[in-house]
């Protein structure tokens, strides 16, 4: 189902699929683009070989796999990953109502988002902790003069 799955990704740009078989695609087809991120940089035509080989183990779609080392590669060359986006769509209508997810390759120019930043917390001073203790500290010599008088 994976490499099927891959196999369309590849070809379409993205597909419409269920969350969970998108969550478990994603590190699937992450690590195939790797390979042929890596063949494209090899000197060797032997390793880029070797890799093209393991891609295919993985894809098993000889038109994908092709596709993919020799022009789909070259949009993700200025990424060090993250080449997917998965976008909820909300429950299926007909059916199981399972939650509906659109995986997609993300465009090589795409910056992405940058999250805000959450205001930082007030950090509690100790100096009331030691306000705290003191006190008891003071009590304590008084209590042991009591019992020598």
């Amino acid at each position: 189902m994976m490499a099927n799955m891959a196999a369309s990704l590849i070809t379409h740009g993205r597909i419409k699929t269920t969350f969970t078989k998108a969550k478990a695609l994603r590190p699937f087809i992450e690590k195939v683009i790797t390979k042929a991120k890596k063949a494209a940089l090899k000197t060797e035509k032997k390793d880029a070989i070797h890799l093209r080989r393991l891609a295919m183990a993985d894809v098993r779609d000889k038109d994908a796999v092709t596709l993919l080392f020799n022009e789909k590669y070259k949009e993700f060359a200025n990424r060090s990953g993250g080449y997917t986006r998965i976008y909820k769509l909300g429950p299926r209508a007909q059916g199981d109502a399972a939650e509906m997810a659109l995986i997609e390759f993300v465009k090589a120019d795409d910056p992405g988002y940058k999250q805000a930043k959450k205001p930082a917390k007030a950090k509690k001073s100790k100096v009331k902790k030691i306000d705290a203790v003191a006190p008891a500290a003071e009590s304590a010599p008084a209590a042991e003069g009591d019992t020598k008088a």
